[in-house]
């Protein structure tokens, strides 16, 4: 597959757009061609597999991390970034929370029986304190030594989001460490919170991990000063074991709306918001004779643009 980046998207031909609701956040996609083609057939037993295109008999690779199963983590990393943006509509009625371990805690059996236990205990307090349920959404972060983070986006249905002390919480968790964290000036929380679970920060990647990986520049502000710090982008991928399940939220959250619609009318969805991001790419499969360009744009619905 041959993935080529283009300046400028050609004329659409009256084609129908995915349009896909996210809360704030509208993307609309383009793909002049779907591949509807089957190019693999699976054997009996499931452990072997036929290319099509070749009639070559290959056996299925079970693998120990997800860093080679990008299409997997790319399409769990897609769902949570419109689940979150479809809940995320006002950040002052979320709290970021981050529950660490005070060991090196590698069992991700037990990460999830201790969040499921947090929860619990969250909630309860949360009753007893006439906050409501909250709605949560959990994802967990390995790293690079093998221990386990787990952030969670709690939403609550008030006009903000209770102060709950530091102290409370650590209490609550009782394993290790609590971190609240801000979600100010971000308009795009599922595109922030998805980039910070594959990415690494320069200072704790290996030289490995470095080269030939994509840096990203982010600017930030600590104790009022201004500067740039840099992650390494997918550089933790590797660490996710196969099929592990990273991303689960409460059943009271909404999902995103998908339709299909013409440019026009997408337009017309899209015309109070302000366009964020927008990038175009041809793919090309010169083995199962297929081509396709593909349009992404981004829209925001409450950002004003100044410029």
């Amino acid at each position: 597959m041959i993935i080529q980046k283009l300046e400028e998207c050609p004329p659409k031909n009256g084609s129908l757009l995915k349009v896909t609701e996210m809360g704030n956040v509208v993307e609309v996609q383009y793909m002049s061609k779907r591949n509807g083609k089957q190019t693999i057939q699976m054997l009996e037993g499931m452990k072997q597999y036929i290319e099509l295109s070749t009639g070559e008999i290959k056996d299925v690779t079970k693998h120990e991390t997800r860093a080679s199963q990008q299409k997997s983590l790319a399409r769990t990393f897609k769902t949570a970034r419109g689940v979150i943006n479809a809940n995320v509509t006002d950040v002052s009625k979320v709290r970021w929370i981050t529950l660490t371990y005070a060991e090196n805690m590698t069992d991700t059996v037990r990460l999830y029986e201790d969040f499921k236990n947090f929860n619990k205990r969250f909630q309860y307090f949360c009753k007893q304190n006439g906050y409501g349920k909250a709605e949560y959404i959990a994802m967990m972060e390995p790293q690079g030594r093998g221990a386990w983070h787990c952030h969670l986006l709690y939403i609550f249905d008030l006009i903000k989001a209770p102060y709950i002390a530091n102290k409370t919480l650590s209490d609550l968790w009782g394993h290790g460490f609590v971190k609240i964290s801000k979600l100010d000036n971000v308009d795009n929380v599922g595109a922030y919170l998805t980039a910070y679970l594959g990415d690494m920060d320069l200072e704790s990647c290996t030289h490995d991990e470095i080269i030939g990986n994509e840096l990203k520049e982010v600017k930030i502000e600590e104790n009022g000063v201004k500067k740039s710090k840099y992650y390494v982008k997918g550089a933790r991928l590797k660490y996710y074991p196969a099929k592990f399940n990273m991303f689960r939220c409460s059943r009271g959250v909404k999902r995103p709306i998908e339709t299909y619609m013409t440019e026009e009318e997408a337009e017309k969805k899209v015309s109070a918001g302000t366009l964020t991001y927008e990038k175009t790419i041809k793919l090309e499969d010169n083995e199962n004779d297929f081509e396709s360009i593909i349009n992404t744009r981004y829209y925001n619905l409450v950002r004003v643009d100044n410029q």
